[in-house]
């Protein structure tokens, strides 16, 4: 998988797609520990275990939805980190607003709702020693094209395609994401 338009130094320059996989999160941390390349991404079509904050689980249905992390190796201290997973979900919702003008917002401290329903979510883990960090492993869910939601989410979930009856595409989204947060990121960590 190639990400066209894609105009960044690191971030996206390599991809792994997978078309089903446990969670993206959780390969992307198996390639760290192998010396992964900064800036690698993880796609997956499905997750079988994806991995939400608090231990929860996070649903990807079938080449319906975003599904992806990505890995920085840091070397930076804890407090250049500080509110980066609300920079990225800021960068999320801009990148829909440009694309495909229409305005989400973010639930503190990670998600991205649309009139009290969550369309997505951010999971931002690291590993350091001391106040340095050395590693970056981000995970990003978007319900994109889902049109069911059904069991324990039914209710509180939702999708852009359900909310505003538009067919996103999700290539576009990441290498757009990846364009703009860069840029972000190197003003954090050089």
């Amino acid at each position: 998988m190639q990400l066209s338009n894609l105009n960044t130094q690191f971030l996206g320059r390599n991809i792994i797609h997978y078309t089903s996989i446990d969670s993206t999160q959780l390969e992307l941390w198996r390639r760290v520990k192998q010396n992964a390349e900064s800036g690698l991404i993880i796609v997956a079509d499905e997750q079988t275990q994806g991995k939400g904050t608090h231990g929860r689980i996070w649903y990807t249905e079938k080449q319906n939805n975003i599904a992806f992390s990505f890995y920085i190796r840091a070397n930076c201290n804890l407090n250049d980190l500080e509110g980066i997973t609300i920079e990225i979900a800021e960068t999320i919702i801009d990148v829909f607003k440009e694309s495909y003008q229409i305005s989400l917002e973010k639930k503190y401290p990670n998600d991205i709702v649309f009139q009290g329903k969550k369309i997505g979510g951010i999971l931002t883990e690291t590993k350091s020693k001391g106040n340095k960090v050395n590693d970056i492993v981000v995970g990003i869910g978007i319900n994109t094209n889902q049109e069911e939601f059904v069991g324990e989410i039914k209710d509180s979930a939702s999708s852009i395609k359900k909310e505003f009856g538009i067919t996103i595409d999700n290539e576009k989204i990441i290498t757009q994401f990846c364009n703009q947060f860069e840029k972000k990121l190197r003003k954090r960590i050089g």
